[in-house]
């Protein structure tokens, strides 16, 4: 389960200027009504990103997400058995209490976000590390060689 600790809105830090504007795009693309909504979306997706990504690409893409969301992503302990991409989605869907095409559009919102800033070199390595089914996530055709 995703823990959350609320911190009072009168205590809380400002934002990075970055990721507002992160915010901003999954609060467009994913057609979420508040940047609160959309922070949950971001929260939750790179959370769920962060217990599948390990190695370099792990540390590389922290590097280039604002620190808002590379703390969601690092925070969490790499699970020892990976996830398909559909099995990622229903993963996300069952902690959340969302229906699955929401957390599907949901994940892939934020991944959009995700690729503007990691760029499309990182992300063909980030998906080289996963299993099948995170193309499609990424907004990427899921080629694979013929038999």
């Amino acid at each position: 389960m995703i823990t959350d600790v609320r911190i009072p809105l009168d205590h809380q830090q400002p934002y990075s200027r970055a990721y507002e504007q992160m915010l901003e795009k999954v609060r467009y693309e994913g057609v979420h009504p508040t940047l609160e909504r959309a922070e949950e979306a971001v929260r939750l997706v790179l959370a769920g990103l962060g217990r599948q990504l390990t190695g370099d690409e792990r540390v590389d893409l922290a590097a280039c997400l604002p620190l808002e969301a590379a703390r969601a992503l690092t925070a969490q302990i790499p699970d020892t058995r990976p996830l398909t991409g559909w099995a990622f989605v229903k993963d996300l869907a069952a902690r959340s209490g969302a229906s699955l095409a929401t957390t599907r559009w949901d994940t892939g919102s934020v991944f959009a976000a995700v690729t503007a800033h990691a760029g499309p070199d990182l992300i063909t390595r980030i998906l080289h590390q996963l299993p099948t089914g995170y193309a499609l996530l990424f907004g990427r055709a899921e080629l694979t060689p013929a038999a």
